[in-house]
């Protein structure tokens, strides 16, 4: 058997050639930083700085511009520190904390004021806007005779103005805290109200003041010390009235301290007076209807009792049941039970 193989012709099918796709190049530009937001006032040979809220971009402006300490200015970045004063041979860097009021939270918070004082220069860097600072600041700019007068007597009587202004700012705190506790002692009789969280309210307030001027108290001592050769003349006497204003806001807080303690307390007893008298009265009541359901169960058993069936009979066990609870609540008032 022959088999015959006949040839076969391939046809190759040319396929599209699939280019590549070319992803294009994206610029990505970085963004610029931002001018630092800085305000100045100049007068007699001093400068005032003021850097609210300082960032990224005004931290490197005062590496640029003044030669601070490395650890000063990470100091400004952390604004996690505690009060204190770093003396240099040329500066000083002060960090104070002051009470600032949130009005979304209603709480008080620590408010960090870092500055800088040069024989020539003053930098205040507070954290938040703080409005006595601001306000002051505004008034020199406006005020050319008293910016004069001011400056004149030196960075550290400048500085001095700015943490008055802060001290005068605490004082109105404190007032808030004190009417607080005037009315919750106005309130602390009234039987239909409960003041048991007001008084949680103020002593939060109290010891979150105390912690934020507590640290606050051995820093300014030795800023009165530290200040004195950025002082034009005798000056001391003013760094030592804020140490007095200090120690005056603190006697205070100890005050309002105690007094809170003794409102909780007072609260706590007039509770406990209440919740008593709720017990002695359901006491009483239990022991007043005992005998007196012992003589009805008695006389309401299915057995033959004595007036059975005879109309007497139910007014004898009335009259007796009510001469017995009478008589018991005479006892009771007898022996200041009710």
């Amino acid at each position: 058997m022959l088999y015959v193989t006949r040839p076969c012709s391939l046809q190759l099918t040319t396929m599209p050639r699939i280019r590549p796709r070319r992803h294009r190049a994206v610029t990505v530009t970085a963004p610029r930083p931002s001018e630092p937001r800085i305000a100045v006032l100049e007068e007699a040979g001093l400068r005032w700085i003021q850097i609210e809220s300082p960032g990224a971009a005004e931290v490197a402006w005062l590496d640029t511009e003044f030669p601070f300490h490395e650890l000063d200015l990470e100091d400004v970045r952390s604004r996690r520190q505690r009060p204190k004063v770093d003396d240099y041979d040329d500066y000083l860097f002060v960090v104070l904390h002051f009470p600032w009021y949130d009005a979304g939270t209603q709480r008080l918070y620590a408010a960090e004021l870092n500055a800088f004082i040069g024989r020539d220069y003053l930098i205040t860097l507070p954290n938040v806007p703080l409005k006595p600072i601001s306000a002051l600041f505004r008034r020199y700019e406006k005020d050319d005779d008293e910016r004069a007068e001011h400056f004149a007597k030196g960075a550290g009587y400048v500085f001095y103005e700015v943490l008055d202004a802060m001290y005068a700012y605490c004082f109105p705190i404190l007032d808030s805290i004190g009417r607080k506790l005037d009315d919750i002692e106005d309130e602390l009789f009234d039987e239909g109200q409960s003041v048991v969280q007001e008084i949680s309210n103020a002593k939060q307030e109290i010891i979150s003041y105390r912690k934020i001027m507590k640290p606050q108290r051995p820093a300014l001592r030795l800023l009165e010390r530290d200040t004195t050769r950025f002082l034009a003349g005798d000056l001391e006497i003013y760094y030592d009235d804020l140490v007095d204003a200090s120690e005056r806001i603190w006697d205070v807080l100890d005050n309002y301290k105690e007094v809170a303690e003794a409102l909780e307390r007072t609260n706590e007893s007039i509770i406990d007076q209440r919740q008593s008298r709720i017990l002695r009265i359901l006491t009483v009541l239990t022991v007043l209807f005992l005998p007196l359901t012992f003589v009805t169960g008695l006389f309401g058993m299915n057995t033959g009792v004595p007036w059975e069936g005879q109309v007497h009979g139910f007014w004898v066990v009335t009259i007796a049941v009510a001469a017995l609870g009478g008589g018991m609540i005479t006892a009771f008032k007898l022996a200041r039970w009710l």
